[in-house]
């Protein structure tokens, strides 16, 4: 019950993301599928102008919202400097969405370009215990923002997670120039649509909307929108198509929870049926007294939900215990309200609930009883009283075996993801955020962080090698065919892009520094293969406005989903469109006074900003975050159920030995070793578990080899696993059993036959 409690805990946090908000059932993001011969890419990122267009032309909609991607922003209070992220959002933001104000409201949040609503912990973390409210903010040592108001802190189960949020300046020259720019997509773009709106009449006029300012885009694009109950547990997409997301996570933590109780509840009936002969005489008097059917059951019933409500007052105290252990593993912040009714509903569902499967059998077993045989003495259970048993055991020990080979294959699957070619170096490899004072400074940086004797190469790029920010149609070239349209991922560099990054050039050479490097461009080994280029270095590309020449081939770099193959990637010399500064320390270097040093060049050349960096092995590293805390919580989980199944399958042999100890004292009597014994008692719980393993291998094969297959770049399942598996399962049934019966075993028979 336990188990079942913190698994449940999980699985409402996960189902009630983003409830909180008042529009809940009627708030939608607008997303694209954007269809290229290579895949359908399915993208998030809007126009800046779509959301005014969209809120003055469709009358279904109460407000649309554009917004940036979540950002990391300085945040300057007097002596007080801290990074923070945010969002900066267009015009009814906390009309669309439901954040609780403690100071300041809705209405009045935003008044300009030049206010700043916080959250109270980055309220407290910058002005202490003093009021907010009105005190001024620099932003990014580049404006000053007044703080309009104070929101309780986001929940964790929010899909949007912030600090601040501020507002657009549409007088800058960037937004201005991109209000009328129907092209460039790079921000999101949310609705709320009132009670009658036919969703499927709604997209239609946005789509409508959109061709109607970029007629080219109807080539390409198909515009829906997305519904926020979606938003957390399907939001996969392949090639076009919903493929689900975190419910299939959900609903399988919500199948073992049930199997793990499930198993306990097993291991009663088991016991109870076992031990029916001790209560056998108790039914044959009460019904010799008058005791019907009906009162027994009854009888039975109740003493199995008030064993069900005792357990559930210890595993109450237990999740308390540990719960604060739990949240650290699943990196959330779940509590137990014990005050609320909906628990105690609950509560009083899994009480009845596990009172009544696990007593219902039993109930009725014993409760059939015929009290004259029981009370002549003539009672026997037979070999059929025996089948229910055994055949529950074989359920334990296929579920066990289903579960042992559930995390054996995610195991192999993170170990075969994670061994996988990703084309570059992440070893000694460090990010750091650039700011305006970075981009100013960059050379000077570069040149001090050399002369420090630890830094091998240095370069600065938009995106992080660790993440992709930026796809696109493919570029042009002579002679390309008129129907082949190409999704490339694209990144934007200074010099020594592939050295800093540890990337092998196949061909061709990296950036330098030359001149001619202005219009010079990398192409990934992926992009070749897609367009079909031959002799692809020196020939000529065209991408937007500007003409590019192929200066070098690199091997293909996974800087997206590892779990997916590489995209077509383009690189091009731009060094003012940078976000990141990577730098390569020499092998021999150690961290620790590197990065010493490297703290000493930025606060010199870069006071504004905190200095702050990632090591690019660690960032990789998250990409694997839900799929090892998947793996963690199967083993775990996993793991109780095979204790759960020792327990049940340790109360039974100690039953079968106690009923057969005069036989095992004959046989000794008669010559019986102590193998021989073991053996004797072993058997028939051996022949289960390889029942059990008929049964749960191709169950196991089927679900594992459908959960592989969401993933294109995936390992295999071989049969020797299962072989393994099942050996590791008999192995366990065998320790059980004799540590269990190995006592009757060695015995002295006289002991056992003094009686007779």
């Amino acid at each position: 019950m336990t188990c079942t409690l913190l698994i449940l805990l999980w699985v409402m946090d996960e189902r009630t993301y983003d409830k909180f908000h008042n529009n809940y059932d009627n708030i939608y993001q607008v997303i694209a599928h954007r269809d290229f011969k290579n895949q359908i890419f399915t993208d998030q990122n809007m126009v800046l102008p779509l959301a005014g267009a969209l809120q003055a032309g469709i009358p279904e909609i109460n407000n649309a919202v554009v917004t940036s991607h979540r950002g990391s922003h300085v945040l300057t209070y007097g002596d007080s400097k801290l990074k923070k992220d945010g969002y900066t959002v267009g015009e009814h933001f906390f009309d669309l969405f439901t954040w609780k104000f403690i100071k300041g409201n809705a209405a009045t949040a935003l008044p300009d370009a030049y206010s700043i609503v916080l959250t109270e912990s980055a309220a407290k973390a910058l002005f202490g215990n003093n009021d907010p409210i009105n005190k001024i903010l620099r932003v990014d040592n580049e404006y000053d923002a007044k703080v309009t108001a104070i929101i309780e802190d986001v929940p964790g189960n929010s899909s949007l997670q912030f600090d601040f949020i501020n507002a657009f300046n549409y007088s800058g020259d960037y937004l201005k120039r991109n209000m009328t720019n129907w092209q460039n997509s790079s921000w999101s773009v949310y609705i709320d649509v009132n009670n009658s709106a036919n969703i499927k009449s709604v997209e239609k006029k946005i789509n409508d909307i959109k061709y109607s300012h970029d007629e080219d885009d109807k080539k390409i694009s198909t515009y829906f929108a997305f519904p926020m109950n979606k938003w957390r547990l399907y939001s996969d997409f392949k090639n076009g198509k919903n493929t689900g997301g975190m419910i299939e996570y959900v609903r399988l933590f919500t199948i073992i929870a049930l199997i793990i109780l499930l198993i306990a509840c097993v291991n009663f009936m088991n016991l109870s049926t076992a031990r029916s002969e001790k209560r056998a005489k108790e039914v044959g008097v009460r019904k010799t007294l008058g005791s019907d059917k009906r009162q027994l059951l009854l009888q039975f019933f109740f003493e199995s939900v008030i064993l069900a409500f005792i357990a559930f007052l210890f595993a109450i105290a237990t999740v308390y215990l540990l719960l604060p252990s739990f949240n650290t593993l699943v990196s959330k912040d779940l509590s137990l309200d014990i005050t609320s009714p909906l628990f105690w509903l609950i509560a009083a569902g899994i009480i009845v609930l596990t009172g009544i499967v696990a007593g219902g059998y039993p109930a009725l077993y014993l409760s059939s009883f015929n009290a004259v045989r029981v009370l002549k003495g003539t009672f026997l259970q037979g070999k059929k009283s025996a089948l229910p048993r055994k055949m529950l055991v074989v359920a334990q020990f296929s579920i066990s075996i289903l579960l042992i080979s559930a995390t054996v294959i995610v195991y192999r699957q993170i170990n075969h993801i994670k061994n996988r070619d990703i084309g570059y170096n992440p070893n000694n490899l460090i990010m750091i955020s650039t700011s305006p004072d970075t981009q100013k400074n960059f050379e000077i940086i570069k040149q001090e962080l050399e002369n420090t004797g630890m830094v091998e190469s240095i370069t600065r790029t938009m995106s992080p090698i660790t993440d992709i920010w930026w796809k696109s149609p493919s570029p042009d070239w002579e002679g390309k065919p008129a129907d082949l349209n190409i999704i490339f991922t694209g990144n934007t560099t200074d010099v020594d892009f592939a050295k800093t990054m540890g990337i092998k050039m196949l061909q061709g050479k990296d950036f330098s520094g030359m001149p001619s490097d202005s219009a010079a461009m990398l192409l990934n080994k992926a992009a070749i293969e897609a367009t079909g280029l031959k002799d692809p270095v020196g020939k000529q590309l065209r991408y937007g406005n500007r003409a590019y020449t192929i200066i070098g081939i690199t091997d293909n770099v996974v800087m997206g989903s590892p779990f997916n193959p590489v995209d077509p990637m383009m690189v091009y010399f731009d060094p003012g469109n940078s976000n990141t500064i990577s730098i390569r320390l020499k092998p021999a270097t150690s961290p620790q006074k590197a990065l010493q040093s490297i703290e000493a060049v930025f606060k010199k050349n870069n006071p504004a900003v905190p200095y702050e960096y990632r090591f690019v092995d660690e960032e990789f590293g998250k990409k694997f975050a839900t799929e090892e805390l998947i793996s963690k919580l199967t083993n775990i989980f996993a793991c109780l159920a095979i204790f759960i199944c020792c327990l049940g399958l340790a109360g039974l042999v100690s039953f079968t030995v106690e009923k057969r100890i005069r036989e095992i004292g004959i046989r000794k009597v008669l010559g019986a070793s102590v193998a021989q014994v073991l053996l004797l008692v072993s058997k028939e719980f051996v022949k289960l578990v390889f029942i059990a393993f008929l049964i749960a291998t191709p169950i196991a094969w089927w679900f594992m080899n459908n959960w592989l297959d969401k993933y294109d770049y995936h390992t295999g399942i071989s049969i020797w696993l299962f072989g393994i598996v099942g050996i590791i399962m008999l192995l366990i049934t065998l320790f059980v059993i004799v540590i269990n019966a190995f006592k009757a075993a060695i015995m002295n028979p006289v002991k056992s036959l003094r009686t007779e």
